[in-house]
């Protein structure tokens, strides 16, 4: 199957007479080798049920079984037979192997999509997207009032006002006037405190 440059393969049961492309007995699952790492879809069980009546696989289909646990199955299932261990500890077994070969198959599959991502952004001439951890907001800080105000070191009393027309409502002359009583306030009370 596939085209020019991109094979895609089929894994079937076929007798061994009939053609390369010709009918087969049964479909056990697909090879793609063109992904990195290769692409292998395959029915454990059935092509277990397979080798077991004794079907024959070519080299690449017997590596692809390796690959796949088959044949680990069927070490697994002699040693039942021969009494060495039970059905459900070989399940077991088989099933925790198969396990780990999936996540280092899944490590690999990232490992490959992250060195792709720096072969472009190194081919493209960008920096690579770091991803930063999020970031819990931080709460505002209230600063409590201190218990006791401070004494109030002398201030500079203004001794000249400049002139300023004034009027009733002028907000001018009431801010002149506010800062001259304040100042005077301020000397009453330091006067107080030296006493």
């Amino acid at each position: 199957m596939g085209r020019k440059k991109a094979p895609f393969y089929q894994i079937v049961v076929a007798d061994s007479r009939s053609p390369r492309d010709g009918r087969y007995i049964d479909r056990l699952g697909t090879y793609n080798p063109m992904t990195k790492p290769a692409t292998i879809d395959i029915d454990r069980e059935k092509a277990y049920e397979w080798i077991a009546k004794g079907a024959q696989p070519t080299d690449t289909a017997r590596a692809i079984l390796r690959f796949k646990g088959v044949f680990y199955k069927k070490h697994l299932m002699r040693g039942v037979q021969k009494g060495a261990m039970t059905v459900e500890e070989a399940e077991a077994k088989h099933q925790d192997w198969i396990d780990k070969k999936e996540a280092r198959i899944a490590a690999r599959a990232l490992q490959t999509a992250q060195e792709k991502a720096d072969f472009y952004a190194a081919v493209n001439g960008t920096a690579p997207v770091k991803i930063a951890a999020p970031v819990a907001p931080v709460a505002p800080v209230v600063e409590e009032a201190p218990a006791e105000v401070p004494a109030v070191e002398e201030v500079p009393v203004v001794e000249e006002v400049p002139a300023v027309e004034e009027t009733q409502d002028s907000p001018v002359a009431e801010a002149a006037v506010e800062q001259e009583e304040a100042a005077q306030e301020a000397q009453e009370e330091s006067a107080e405190s030296e006493d």
